[in-house]
């Protein structure tokens, strides 16, 4: 590390500073390519070294320069420097108090740099600079290997959410993002909800201290467990991909070894066969000798027969080795065929089990559909009651109303008699009972009006919840036409897999029919190696007439060393024919194994969208219910307050017909 010791130090003497003791130390220590560099006072210089240095070395993998209270020109030069770094990895800028300058420089960071994993922005301003930031959002946009952001306590209003939301929906790296404590609100969480969709790598999002609803928050956990396993499916399918292609290359390794061992074997037999063929043309020499010298070496004619029958006996050891061959061959083609059926058995039940699955998914979409048709049933009767409890509350309305006026004519009356009776005492409280009674006019028609003015809200409430109930009818309707499709396409896939499987079924009946055209090659094969131990026979029988017909021995022989090449030449292109369809066998087996695979991709194609439609229909359900839930709390709250206000009525008016001046004055009787 003194080598970086040196140019950090010479790098900073051309800009005319001296070097920083602490940065000097720890790069002296520097473990594992971490250069932690926190709570330092960086100076604009020593950024700009640390920018040149870490722009040409190649030795930190994360970097630490947390509260280090970087300028606008020091953090500028720093990130300058790190545009070309293709080593780091993390990178930490917490509490340095970045402005648009800095956004600014970060976008560029993110567009140029591709190394870069994990980025913590905490506890600066970003968010604060709208154009900035936005600049900043383009580029993380546009960034492909960046995984981990953290603007926590950046002050980011919903604007700012907007642009993220902008970014994350072309954005195909970033797994995690963590928002908390920022000023993002309803319409900046709402506006994260509606890019959730559009990416499928984002699986952590932190909203916490934002003010964000709590159903926007449950969308966004969902929307975020369904990336998570979307994620674990991806991986497994890779795993698995992985698997297959050891398998593949694992089969294919010993299908290479088998043709090998094959070509050996054929090597070995074609050797056999010329040393064999060496040897008849010696012996036929030897035989023409014999007979230039019939008359004079008898002894020798008898030793060139006994070597004739002990060449038959070879001859007859070969035959039995080339039946034996013969018999292994047979034996390894029976353990490909059955090794075929078994892998046609498993494909078999793999489809059987995917259909099964096929049909279970089928069968829950219907159950689902018929739960949303009895929830729409439940919200139809809930209307319907609180119809008929607003007609209620319109009914205790006009009672109410009549009896206030019925007490009012009492009241009017009364004090109509009190008048006639108390004129004469009563004369200096006639003004006073006269404004009360304007007073009570005047109050029981502002009551009046506000309890007009009640019903007409709850009228006006009453509307929309019936638009409300003929949207949500329209929604379901809609989505129990889109199930239907989705049904309906289903079915026709099931019925392509069928005709596919029909195919296959077809092609693996071609297959038999290659095998056992192959065995009945195997039988011509014995046959041909039967027909060779007759001729081997009657050689031996022609070998004990040699002794009377030399002459014509010799012409045997010679058509008998024809019959053998023209035999050798048939097993040769035989062998050649079994290879040839053998290694056809092996090119159906692997395009069928390719089938089975595009099929697999298929279904868990189709499985993914599924399950996406059925989340998204949950969701809008939930959100449906909640709406009602808050209708139905807002209608008790307003039936509640009605009852009070009523009771208050009542209570009053009794209160003043029974406490009022005139009653206490009146005569007694």
């Amino acid at each position: 590390m003194e080598e970086v010791r040196r140019s950090y130090s010479r790098l900073c003497k051309e800009s005319g500073a001296e070097p920083q003791e602490t940065v000097l130390q720890r790069l002296h220590e520097l473990p594992r390519g971490r250069l932690d560099l926190a709570t330092q006072s960086l100076t604009a210089e020593t950024c700009g070294a640390l920018g040149k240095l870490l722009q040409k070395e190649a030795f930190v993998t994360e970097l630490v320069l947390s509260d280090c209270m970087l300028s606008e020109e020091g953090a500028i030069l720093l990130l300058q420097g790190l545009c070309a770094n293709t080593v780091l990895q993390f990178l930490d800028l917490k509490g340095n108090n970045l402005r648009a300058a800095g956004a600014e420089a970060l976008g560029r960071l993110l567009r140029q740099n591709k190394s870069i994993q994990s980025l913590t922005l905490e506890w600066n301003n970003l968010g604060t600079w709208e154009d900035a930031f936005a600049t900043f959002c383009g580029a993380l946009a546009a960034n492909s290997t960046l995984r981990q952001l953290d603007l926590r306590n950046n002050q980011i209003s919903h604007k700012g959410a907007e642009e993220l939301a902008l970014a994350l929906k072309s954005n195909t790296s970033l797994q995690q993002l963590d928002l908390r404590w920022n000023n993002i609100g309803l319409l900046g969480g709402r506006a994260l909800v509606s890019s959730l969709p559009s990416n499928r790598t984002l699986w952590k999002l932190e909203l916490a201290g934002n003010s964000v609803p709590s159903d926007v928050l449950r969308a966004v956990e969902q929307a975020m467990d369904h990336n998570q396993d979307r994620e674990a499916t991806f991986r497994e399918n890779q795993a698995r991909a992985r698997v297959l292609s050891k398998e593949v290359r694992h089969l294919q390794e010993e299908k290479s070894k088998q043709f090998l061992d094959l070509m050996e074997t054929i090597d070995k037999q074609r050797e056999e066969l010329a040393r064999s063929a060496r040897t008849s043309a010696a012996r036929l020499g030897q035989l023409q000798e014999a007979l230039n010298e019939r008359q004079s070496i008898v002894n020798a004619l008898k030793a060139k027969l006994q070597m004739a029958e002990a060449a038959l006996a070879l001859s007859e050891q070969k035959a039995q080795e080339l039946g034996e061959l013969l018999a292994t061959s047979e034996q390894e083609h029976r353990s490909l065929v059955q090794r075929q059926a078994k892998e046609h058995r498993l494909e078999q039940q793999e489809a059987a089990e995917r259909e099964s699955t096929l049909l279970r998914d089928l069968s829950a979409a219907n159950e689902k559909s018929l739960l949303l048709r009895n929830q729409i049933d439940e919200l139809e009767r809930r209307v319907k009651s609180q119809q008929e409890r607003l007609f209620l509350s319109r009914q205790e309305l006009t009672t109410t109303s009549a009896e206030l006026k019925l007490r009012a004519l009492q009241a009017e009356e009364r004090l109509e008699l009190e008048k006639k009776r108390s004129r004469q005492s009563l004369e200096d409280l006639e003004h006073l009972r006269f404004k009360e009674v304007e007073h009570m006019t005047r109050h029981l028609e502002e009551t009046e009006r506000a309890m007009q003015e009640r019903v007409q809200r709850l009228e006006a409430a009453r509307l929309s919840l019936e638009e409300e109930l003929s949207r949500v009818k329209a929604m379901a309707l809609s989505e129990r036409g889109q199930a239907d499709e989705e049904l309906i396409k289903a079915k026709n896939q099931v019925r392509l897999e069928e005709q596919r499987l029909g195919h296959l079924e077809e092609k693996l009946r071609l297959l038999a029919q290659a095998r056992d055209e192959a065995q009945g090659t195997c039988l011509q094969q014995r046959q041909t190696v039967a027909e060779a131990q007759a001729r081997a026979s009657q050689l031996g029988l022609q070998v004990e007439g040699l002794t009377r017909r030399l002459e014509e021995l010799q012409q045997e022989l010679r058509n008998k060393d024809q019959e053998k090449v023209a035999e050798v030449t048939r097993v040769r292109v035989e062998l050649q024919e079994q290879n040839g369809r053998l290694q056809a066998e092996l090119m159906a087996q692997e395009a069928l194994r390719e089938k089975v695979a595009a099929l697999e991709r298929q279904l868990k194609v189709i499985a993914s969208d599924h399950r996406e439609a059925l989340l998204d229909r949950e969701s809008e359900n939930a959100s449906l219910r909640e709406k009602l839930r808050l209708k139905e709390a807002e209608m008790a709250r307003i039936r509640d307050e009605e009852a009070q206000r009523a009771s208050f009525l009542q209570n009053a008016v009794l209160a003043y017909v029974q406490g009022s001046p005139l009653r206490a004055l009146s005569p007694q009787k």
